[in-house]
């Protein structure tokens, strides 16, 4: 079973892994970056073991990015003991957390249980109209036809799909789709908005000058 491992600590990291891979588990280590969020989309792991350091900002921020796109199991492993800190943890999408410090027996009985919890639960499902997203299976049909996106393109739908008649910002949407990159090229958002609405339809994203965009809810059923 895989797992991905992205801790902030280097002797923390390295203890963690070697207990995991004791217990039998094959991890993949990664730094708290873009590179995170693309390699959750690429590959397909079992859980997504995180720490929370203090500051926790670009944590909490990592963690919503990922929830955009994401249902991957996520365990977050904090020294935080702030109240508001593990709720605003929770709330945004991470399955559990332990505490540093931490007992091993805990961590692993933690983390059997939020695989376990998501290989038993359906895959989310977002349906709107003649617009059907599952997550699970990162599968898109319009009008009742399976439709093939790359991943930039269906990260976007996913946002869009999320936040139905609201007006996005372009630099939400450009956090969804690349992350914490410095640069991203002028038009590269408006490149994956053409292609969204060649593949499904033009009347579904309107443009909000100076703003953003706004995706409309699609009437009809399939």
């Amino acid at each position: 079973m895989r797992l991905l491992l992205s801790m902030n600590d280097p002797t923390s990291e390295k203890s963690v892994k070697a207990l995991l891979e004791t217990e039998g588990y094959h991890v993949n280590v990664i730094e708290q970056d873009n590179q995170l969020l693309n390699t959750v989309a690429e590959n397909d792991f079992a859980a997504l073991i995180m720490d929370l350091p203090t500051p926790a900002e670009h944590g909490v921020q990592l963690l919503r990015q990922l929830r955009e796109t994401s249902t991957l199991p996520v365990m977050v492993v904090t020294p935080q003991k702030a109240l508001a800190v593990k709720v605003s943890v929770l709330d945004i999408g991470a399955d559990d957390y332990v505490q540093v410090p931490f007992e091993v027996e805990e961590l692993l009985a933690r983390l059997r249980m939020i695989i376990r919890r998501s290989a038993g639960r359906a895959s989310r499902v977002i349906a709107l109209g003649l617009l059907r997203i599952d997550e699970g299976k990162r599968e898109v049909y319009w009008q009742g036809q399976s439709i093939t996106l790359a991943r930039r393109e269906y990260a976007l739908l996913v946002a869009f799909a999320n936040h139905p008649d609201q007006v996005l910002t372009r630099a939400y949407l450009e956090q969804v789709v690349y992350g914490q990159r410095d640069e991203v090229d002028s038009n590269a958002l408006e490149v994956h908005v053409h292609h969204l609405r060649r593949k499904l339809s033009a009347m579904l994203i309107d443009t909000v000058r100076g703003v953003g965009y706004r995706f409309n809810t699609p009437e009809g059923d399939e």
